[in-house]
C-alpha cells in the first residue's frame, strides 16, 4: 500500500508495544484476531493511516525485535512510514542505575520517553492490545493537526464510556475521568477491579455503583512534543522518590494528573461513543474476533486488511 501523503503537521502514532500480558499469557500483541491473521496493531495501523497519521513508532523490547517486525511491523510498513523506539530498563537520567534484581522497565511513562528522540511533532499513543475504533483515530488525528502549545501545552484524550470498556470474564482497572464543564481532563483516578456483579457495575474501594456512563482513559492520549522535556523532569523525581521499590511504576496518566495540577498542561477529552475491545484475559479473543468479523460484514474493513493498494 502506498504511505499517505505527509505534512508538516500530520502526526504520528506512538504504539506502546513492549509487555508481556501477565494475566494473558504471552505475547498478546501478536495474536490474530482477524480472519487472516490480522492483528489488533494492524487494525490499529490501518486506522491510523486512513485518519491522516504520517507514521507510526513502535515502542518494543530489543528481545522481540525480530518476531515483532516479521509479525507486524513489515506489514505495517506498506501501509505507512513505521520507526522504532526500544523501552530499556538502563535508560535512565545520566548518574542513576537501576537497582540490583530490578527486571522489568519503569512503565507506561518510561515507555514514552523512548521515543523522544525521534518524535518532533503532535503524536498520539496508544497501547497495542487495544482495538480503540476507526472514530477514535479519526477524531485524535483532527485535533492534533491543529495542536499548538501556547502558556499551556495542548493535549487530548480519548474518553469512552465505561459500560463499552467491560470485559465478561473478569475485573479490570480503568482510569475514571473527572472532567470540568469545558470538557477538559482535571484528574484520571485509577479504579481497580471493576466488573458486572447483579445487574450493578461495581469497583474495588468504590462506594455504591458505578453507573456505566463515567468517561475512562483507555490510554489513547494526544500531545505535542512539549511532553517530552516535562516527562523527563517528572520521571527524574519518581527515581529519586521510588527507585528501590522493586514493583514502581512511572505511570502516563499520573505524570499527566501532575502537570494538570501544575498548570502546565490542558487535556481536551474527546467523547467516542464507540465500543472498546481488548484482550485483557485469554477468554476475550473470541469475543474481538466476532467484533472484527461484524465490522468486516459491515464494509468498515476489508478482507483480507492488506488487499487494497489504498487504506
Amino acid at each position: 500500500m502506498n504511505a499517505p501523503n505527509r505534512t508538516v503537521q500530520a502526526p504520528t502514532l506512538l504504539i506502546l508495544a513492549a509487555g508481556m500480558g501477565s494475566r494473558y499469557g504471552g505475547l498478546k500483541q501478536l495474536d490474530a484476531v482477524g480472519p487472516r491473521g490480522e492483528t489488533i496493531i494492524d487494525y490499529s495501523v490501518f486506522d491510523a493511516a486512513r485518519a491522516g497519521f504520517g507514521r507510526v513508532v513502535f515502542v518494543i523490547r530489543r528481545d522481540i525485535a525480530e518476531p515483532f517486525r516479521a509479525a507486524v511491523g513489515d506489514r505495517a510498513a506498506a501501509m505507512i512510514d513505521v520507526d522504532y523506539a526500544f523501552q530499556d530498563l538502563n535508560d535512565l537520567p545520566a548518574g542513576i542505575a537501576p537497582p540490583p534484581g530490578r527486571a522489568k522497565p519503569w512503565g507506561t511513562g518510561h515507555a514514552v520517553l523512548a521515543a523522544r528522540h525521534i518524535i518532533r511533532e503532535p503524536f498520539a499513543v496508544i497501547t497495542a492490545d487495544d482495538f480503540y475504533g476507526p472514530e477514535a483515530h479519526a477524531a485524535a488525528a483532527a485535533y492534533l493537526r491543529t495542536a499548538r502549545d501556547t502558556d499551556k501545552a495542548d493535549w487530548c484524550m480519548v474518553g469512552y464510556r465505561l459500560a463499552n470498556t467491560l470485559s465478561e470474564f473478569g475485573g479490570v482497572s480503568r482510569g475514571i475521568c473527572r472532567c470540568g464543564q469545558d470538557g477538559r481532563l482535571q484528574r484520571v483516578v485509577e479504579t481497580l477491579g471493576i466488573r458486572r456483579c447483579d445487574g450493578a457495575i461495581v469497583a474495588d474501594g468504590h462506594q455504591g455503583a458505578l453507573t456505566g456512563e463515567e468517561i475512562v482513559s483507555m490510554t489513547y492520549w494526544g500531545f505535542t512534543p512539549a511532553l517530552f522535556g516535562r516527562l523527563e523532569a517528572l520521571f527524574a523525581d519518581f527515581l529519586r522518590q521510588r527507585r528501590d521499590e522493586p514493583a514502581a511504576e512511572f505511570y502516563l496518566p499520573s505524570a499527566v494528573n501532575t502537570l494538570i495540577g501544575r498548570g502546565l498542561a490542558r487535556v481536551t477529552v474527546l467523547d467516542c461513543d464507540a465500543a472498546w475491545f481488548g484482550v485483557t484475559y485469554r477468554q476475550d479473543k473470541p469475543l474481538v474476533q466476532r467484533h472484527v468479523a461484524g465490522l468486516i460484514k459491515s464494509g468498515a474493513y476489508p478482507s483480507p486488511l492488506f488487499s487494497n493498494t489504498n487504506p
